[in-house]
């Protein structure tokens, strides 16, 4: 499992520049991203590569930020890889709350974030079925 940022951003000319401005002035690389809006705000979901030094970074600019487990899973990069992740977890039994996915570094893999309603046991599931998960200790280029 791999710690995720959700970051609540007002829905403001400048503010999403803002939040990735202060990442950048702390030396924080974001791997992975997923923007969802409303008329008055917007969730903003990252990956970074220092998720303590990132969370405690925008706190101190004033952004509110939750740290969440999520599970990062790889996928081969061809049709019906994404399917095969889903129908081991839908057989199951496990739900997918949201995921976003995202192109690594790894060749011949494409990866995806998943949020699940049980991270320990979906996580072992797919090591199950050879299915390669990350850590926080691992770069996405692994």
């Amino acid at each position: 499992m791999i710690k995720q940022l959700s970051v609540f951003v007002e829905n403001k000319f400048g503010r999403l520049a803002a939040v990735t401005e202060v990442l950048a002035k702390n030396n924080i690389d974001i791997n992975a991203l997923s923007l969802a809006d409303t008329s008055d705000f917007g969730i903003l979901r990252l990956v970074v590569d220092k998720p303590e030094d990132a969370a405690v970074a925008l706190t101190e600019h004033g952004v509110t930020v939750k740290c969440t487990e999520v599970i990062a899973a790889a996928m081969d990069d061809c049709p019906g890889g994404l399917s095969f992740i889903l129908d081991t977890l839908t057989n199951e039994k496990i739900n997918i709350e949201y995921m976003y996915a995202f192109m690594g570094k790894t060749e011949g893999k494409a990866w995806t974030v998943m949020r699940v309603d049980d991270s320990e046991r979906a996580e072992k599931v797919l090591h199950e079925h050879s299915i390669k998960t990350l850590d926080n200790s691992v770069h996405l280029d692994a």
